[in-house]
């Protein structure tokens, strides 16, 4: 398995407490983290957000996405449930990294969408790929999710790897007047389903 559980500890949030469990990919030398609360072994399709990690809306609160807002969500959700999971995927920028997610919104500053903004920068629209949930769902014995997620690849690439999407929850925050163009490029160029 390319993507192994390393350590795991206690992480108290505002929302409630969670089990946090590192896992590191060899394939990518990258470290990927899951919140969970709850038996997640048993009770049938797990609460289950995959996040892709956005360190300007998780952890500077811009209000440029909608990522913090879909984070913080998701921890509420799960802990109203008592039973849940967060992956929490270091794939910054839709994959092209930090600093050329700054170029891109230097280019969205100019009037780039920000599908064009990656493109102009030589990146597909999505560079993400999900292929390291498989491990990370294995080793906390998820096998079925309810999937909160607006973004289709997700459940089309879980179902590859062989979990079972029973439900898709939609996951609608955040929207703003700084936002409004980006969730309606989300919507009519990656296909993300709003309002269905």
């Amino acid at each position: 398995m390319p993507t192994t559980h390393v350590a795991s500890s206690l992480l108290p949030t505002p929302y409630g407490t969670f089990d946090m469990h590192g896992f590191a990919d060899s394939e990518t030398n990258k470290e990927h983290l899951a919140l969970s609360m709850g038996d997640l072994a048993s009770g049938g399709a797990v609460l289950t957000r995959l996040h892709s990690e956005c360190l300007t809306g998780d952890a500077l609160f811009s209000m440029r996405c909608d990522c913090g807002y879909q984070l913080q969500e998701a921890l509420k959700r799960i802990a109203a449930e008592g039973r849940g999971v967060v992956l929490y995927l270091r794939q910054e920028g839709r994959g092209i990294g930090l600093v050329n997610k700054i170029k891109a919104y230097n280019l969205q500053d100019q009037g780039a969408d920000t599908v064009e903004a990656n493109e102009k920068l030589g990146f597909d629209a999505d560079m993400r790929e999900y292929g390291m949930t498989k491990d990370m769902l294995g080793h906390l014995n998820v096998k079925s999710v309810r999937l909160m997620t607006n973004n289709p690849r997700k459940i089309e690439a879980l179902t590859e790897l062989g979990i079972k999407v029973e439900q898709r929850q939609a996951l609608e925050v955040g929207e703003n007047s700084h936002n409004e163009a980006y969730l309606a490029t989300k919507a009519n160029k990656l296909n993300h389903l709003f309002g269905q």
